[in-house]
């Protein structure tokens, strides 16, 4: 067991370490290449989306989520209440934003707490298998597991530029697959058996 977190923790450094090295500006065309991808997210209006904002060196979804938007999803944003728990907030326009943990915004207390059908996941490393290792604090695979325990089976579309794929993730039984990947390059799906 030690032997498998030591991998995913060097993992996830050499990750976010070739990630850090894309340029700033280069990174924001990356971004938007994402978004001249929404074409090949399918789903059916009024779908709960949760995106997120950009912290250090992710992609930046926010042109995806306002095509998202404008493809008829409900958007809401991932809000860190303590150590253990993520919960999703509605985002409206023209709303204020508060800190909402992570060194990131979202809405405030007062927005409604929704249950998103289609997540939009922040990672650091993915496999061609869509296995994929977070940052390490467990939030979204808890999240998920909430989800699923109301009955729900959100798709899980991962996030990343290309430069964050790795041969093989050293998944555990309670890491949650992802459905697909999207990156600069467009949107891959992983086939997952019946």
């Amino acid at each position: 067991m030690t032997q498998l977190v030591v991998s995913k923790k060097e993992l996830r450094a050499a990750c976010l370490a070739r990630r850090d090295t894309i340029a700033p500006d280069l990174r924001i065309e990356k971004s938007l290449s994402m978004a001249a991808h929404v074409a090949e997210i399918a789903f059916e209006p009024g779908t709960v989306v949760s995106g997120f904002f950009p912290i250090r060196s992710e992609a930046d979804i926010r042109p995806l989520m306002f095509a998202l938007r404008e493809k008829g999803g409900r958007l809401c944003l991932p809000v860190v209440l303590d150590r253990e728990t993520i919960i999703f907030r509605d985002l409206v326009r023209g709303a204020e934003l508060v800190d909402t943990g992570f060194g990131t915004a979202g809405p405030g207390p007062e927005a409604e707490v929704l249950d998103p059908q289609l997540l939009l996941v922040p990672l650091a490393a993915f496999d061609a298998a869509g296995n994929r290792i977070g940052y390490g604090a467990g939030h979204y695979d808890r999240a998920i597991a909430r989800l699923r325990a109301k009955g729900m089976t959100p798709r899980l579309i991962g996030i990343a530029f290309a430069c964050q794929e790795v041969d093989a993730v050293p998944a555990e039984a309670h890491d949650v697959p992802l459905d697909a990947i999207l990156t600069e390059d467009g949107l891959r799906r992983f086939d997952r058996p019946a």
